[in-house]
C-alpha cells in the first residue's frame, strides 16, 4: 500500500498532447485503479490555451477512448478525475510560474513531480523558470521523454540545460521499452537461472537478434519523423537499450548505478561504424507503396504534406559487434522499420549446435536451440528445443517445438500491465533503475553519430515495399554470414 513518501503532486508539461491524452493519464488511472496513488495526490496539467472545464471532459473521454471498456470503473474514474486540475500556462512566461509556486505550497512537504511531455529543445526553459520561482527543491524529480536530442551535440546540450537545476538522482530519462514486464524479466532470466547464466556467452551462443517492427507509417507525424528518422528515433534509445540488458555483465546488486554501469559498459565496447564496415553493417531503407493486410498503402514520399527529395530512412538494420571477451565474434543484428508485416518486438538468442552431431544429417538444421523474448503484441518467453518425434515408426526422428511461457497465461493475470504504469510508479516511488542514466544517452549518441556522418557521405535508402521484411539486402548482410532472420526460416 502507499507510504507518506508517496504523497506527491505531479505536474505535466503539455498536458492535452497526444502522450498525455493516449499514454500517461491512461496509465496513472489504472495505478488508481489498482491503489496504489497516495489519497493526497494531485495531477496538474499544464497547457497553453486549457481551458479547465473543457480540459477535464477532454481527459475523460481520452480515458474512455484509450482504456478498455471493460476496464472503466466509474468509482476509482471519478477519484482520479477528481485528482485532475488543469491550468491554461505559457511555459515561457515567468508570472505563470509564480502561481504555480504558491499553488504546490498549498500542499507542502511532499514530492514533486514534473514530467516534460514537450520537445526536448525547451527541457531548459521550462527547467530554469521552474527553478526561479522557487518550484524545485530536493524532493523534485523530472522526467525526461526521448528522444534528447538529434546528436551527442544537441544531447548534450539538453542534458546540460537540465542539469543546472537539478542533480543527476533527480532526473529519470524514459524510455517506455524498459518498463515492459518481459525486459524486466531479461535481469531476472539471466541472473536468477544458471541454466543461462553459465550459456551466456561467446563459447555458446552464435548470434543474437533484436527486431522492433511496426506495421504504421508515420502516421501524420512528418514534422518530427522525417526531421528524426529511424535511427534516431528507435536504434538510439529502445534498441541499443535492449542490446545492453542482453550483453551486459551481471550487475554486482540491483541499484540502479550497477544496473546502469554495467550498460554504460557494452555501448563503450561497441565496434564503431567507420566507412570500411557501413556498406556491410548498415543497412538503411525507406517504404515504397504496397499493402499492409491487403490494403494499399502509399510510400513514405507520397505520405501527406511529404518532401519527395526526402532520403530520411524508415528502416534500419545494423551489425552490431562488442569488443570484449563475452562477446567476441558474436554478431548482434538489429532491425527496426515502419510499413513492416506485423507489429512485432522480440530478441532472439541462437545458441550454438552441439559440436559433434550424431543423428540424420538431414535434420541438422532443427538442432539449433533458440530462445526469444516477446515484448510485443504478446508478451512471453518461448525457447526452442529438439526432443525426438513420438511413435513407434518415428526411429530417433527429432523434432524442434518450443516450451512457452506467456505472461499473461501462466501468471493468470487478466492484463499485463503498460509500461508507462510501471514506469510512473518507479518515480513515484522515487527508484530509479529503469531510467537511463546522462552517460548513456551520450555513449548510444556517439555510437549512432557515426553511422549518421557516414550516410553525409553519400547514398540513398534503398527501397523495400510496404508490407515486406525491409530491403533485400537486409536479408543478404545475413546471408552473407550463413544466416538468416528468424521470421523468414
Amino acid at each position: 500500500m502507499p507510504t507518506a513518501d508517496t504523497s506527491c503532486d505531479i505536474l505535466f508539461f503539455g498536458a492535452l498532447g497526444d502522450l498525455t491524452q493516449r499514454k500517461l493519464l491512461p496509465a496513472l488511472y489504472q495505478l488508481e485503479r489498482a491503489g496504489l496513488l497516495h489519497a493526497d495526490t494531485r495531477i496538474l496539467g499544464l497547457a497553453r490555451g486549457s481551458e479547465p472545464a473543457e480540459s477535464l471532459t477532454q481527459s475523460e473521454a481520452s480515458l474512455r477512448r484509450f482504456v478498455k471498456e471493460s476496464e472503466i470503473e466509474e468509482a476509482p474514474l471519478r477519484t482520479f478525475l477528481g485528482r485532475l486540475q488543469f491550468l491554461n500556462f505559457d511555459f515561457g512566461a515567468s508570472e505563470g510560474y509564480r502561481d504555480l509556486k504558491a499553488l504546490l505550497d498549498e500542499q507542502p512537504g511532499r514530492n514533486r513531480i514534473f514530467y516534460y511531455s514537450t520537445a526536448a529543445s525547451i527541457y531548459g526553459m521550462i527547467s530554469e523558470n521552474l527553478d526561479a520561482a522557487g518550484c524545485i527543491d530536493e524532493r523534485s524529480r523530472v522526467v525526461l521523454e526521448k528522444p534528447i536530442g538529434h546528436s551527442l551535440e544537441s544531447s548534450h546540450e539538453v542534458n546540460a540545460a537540465v542539469a543546472r537545476h537539478y542533480d543527476e538522482a533527480q532526473i529519470y530519462r524514459i524510455d517506455h521499452y524498459l518498463g515492459k514486464e518481459t525486459v524486466q524479466n531479461l535481469i531476472a532470466l539471466r541472473f536468477a537461472n544458471n541454466l543461462f547464466g553459465n550459456q551466456w556467452n561467446q563459447n555458446h551462443i552464435s548470434h543474437v537478434e533484436i527486431t522492433v517492427a511496426e506495421k504504421v507509417g508515420i502516421e501524420g507525424r512528418w514534422g518530427y519523423f522525417d526531421k528524426y528518422g529511424q535511427l534516431r528515433d528507435m536504434v538510439q534509445n529502445h534498441l541499443l537499450q535492449l542490446l545492453c540488458l542482453v550483453a551486459m555483465d551481471p550487475p554486482s546488486d540491483l541499484s540502479a548505478d550497477a544496473i546502469r554501469d554495467e550498460k554504460v559498459k557494452v555501448l563503450k565496447a561497441l565496434r564503431p561504424i567507420t566507412d570500411d564496415i557501413r556498406d556491410t553493417h548498415v543497412i538503411r531503407g525507406q517504404y515504397a507503396a504496397g499493402e499492409i493486410d491487403g490494403k494499399p498503402v502509399p510510400g513514405y514520399l507520397e505520405e501527406p504534406d511529404a518532401n519527395v527529395s526526402s532520403d530520411t530512412e524508415s528502416f534500419v538494420a545494423i551489425k552490431a559487434e562488442i569488443r570484449n571477451w563475452r562477446w567476441a565474434g558474436v554478431p548482434f543484428y538489429m532491425r527496426t522499420g515502419k510499413r513492416m508485416p506485423e507489429k512485432l518486438s522480440q530478441i532472439t538468442i541462437h545458441f550454438r549446435q552441439q559440436p559433434h552431431y550424431i543423428f540424420d544429417p538431414e535434420q541438422r538444421k532443427l538442432a539449433e536451440n533458440r530462445l526469444t523474448i516477446k515484448l510485443q503484441p504478446d508478451e512471453g518467453i518461448s525457447l526452442q528445443i529438439v526432443t525426438k518425434d513420438q511413435g513407434l515408426d518415428k526411429g530417433m526422428q527429432l523434432r524442434s517445438a518450443p516450451l512457452q511461457l506467456s505472461f499473461s497465461q501462466a501468471f493468470e493475470m487478466t492484463r499485463v500491465p503498460d509500461a508507462y504504469e510501471r514506469l510512473l510508479l518507479e518515480v513515484i516511488q522515487g527508484n530509479q533503475y529503469l531510467f537511463v542514466r546522462r552517460d548513456e544517452i551520450e555513449h548510444a549518441w556517439t555510437w549512432c553519430d557515426q553511422i549518421l556522418a557516414n550516410w553525409k557521405a553519400g547514398g540513398a535508402p534503398l527501397p523495400y515495399p510496404a508490407g515486406s521484411w525491409g530491403p533485400d539486402a537486409s536479408d543478404a548482410m545475413l546471408t552473407a554470414d550463413g544466416r538468416h532472420w528468424h521470421e523468414q526460416e
